[in-house]
């Protein structure tokens, strides 16, 4: 079995978020983790391959300091790692992106591929179900279980206070929730190995079956009108007062100066 994994470089947002002046993402300037629900997704991928002897790719799309994630994926023991990076793929949404990534999906031999549900710095959940659409395969999203029966997928798909339990014929493509399970950690060795394997690295001419008109900011239908960080809340005021109802009062005369009531 050949399992592809899509996983995203994000930024950790307890390092603080930075912008472009056009509104996107400052992706150098920022700490970065290994998206979480992709990571669960991995994690799938890995108990596959500790369970049946898969063959796991992890692929990510990104600056080339993106290759730090795949480093982290080989080193809880992914097999291979694909690093797709140009300049003119930068500022892509989520057509753009879906697009580049099926197009270098089509260079690998897969059974199944595995995609978070969403990303943290995005929230679209839209990139997995796209890429299933450009490569005309069945997908199951919001996977809380995945198991493999044959040459078939059976997923339980979340869905509010139950699930659904959804069985496809591979090849197909399944989105995974953070709550899937728990991602394993690195271990020592598998640090060092990941570091003596090489990241295949692809651009623009290596993608197959892709116009340029889809791709990158250029080719990005949705445009961001306007983005900022979290503006931090002020300081709370402390009433002060001898009792309740002096409290109360104290409370009724801010809302009044405030035109509140």
């Amino acid at each position: 079995m050949k399992i592809v994994v899509c996983v995203k470089q994000v930024p950790d947002t307890k390092g603080g978020v930075k912008f472009n002046p056009d509104g996107t993402l400052n992706r150098a300037a920022m700490l970065t983790i290994m998206n979480p629900d992709d990571k669960a997704g991995l994690e799938a991928a890995l108990r596959l391959k500790d369970q049946y002897g898969a063959e796991v790719t992890v692929l990510t799309m990104g600056l080339p300091k993106a290759d730090e994630v795949l480093r982290e994926a080989m080193a809880m023991g992914a097999d291979k790692g694909v690093l797709v990076t140009d300049r003119v793929l930068g500022g892509a949404d989520t057509w753009a992106t879906s697009t580049t990534i099926a197009g270098a999906i089509r260079n690998l031999d897969y059974d199944l591929i595995i995609t978070g549900r969403q990303a943290i710095d995005g929230d679209t959940a839209q990139v997995g179900p796209q890429i299933a659409e450009h490569l005309g395969l069945p997908v199951i999203s919001y996977a809380q279980d995945i198991k493999v029966e044959g040459d078939s997928v059976i997923v339980q798909r979340q869905y509010e206070d139950r699930y659904h339990e959804v069985k496809a014929k591979m090849p197909c493509l399944v989105t995974a929730l953070s709550e899937l399970n728990e991602p394993r950690y690195m271990t020592p060795g598998g640090i060092f190995d990941a570091y003596d394997k090489e990241v295949t690295v692809w651009g623009r001419a290596d993608l197959k079956d892709v116009d340029d008109s889809n791709l990158g900011l250029k080719g990005s239908p949705t445009k961001i009108a306007k983005a900022s960080d979290k503006v931090p809340k002020g300081a709370g005021e402390m009433l002060e007062g001898d009792s309740p109802d002096a409290l109360v009062a104290s409370l009724i005369g801010k809302f009044k100066e405030k035109h509140i009531i």
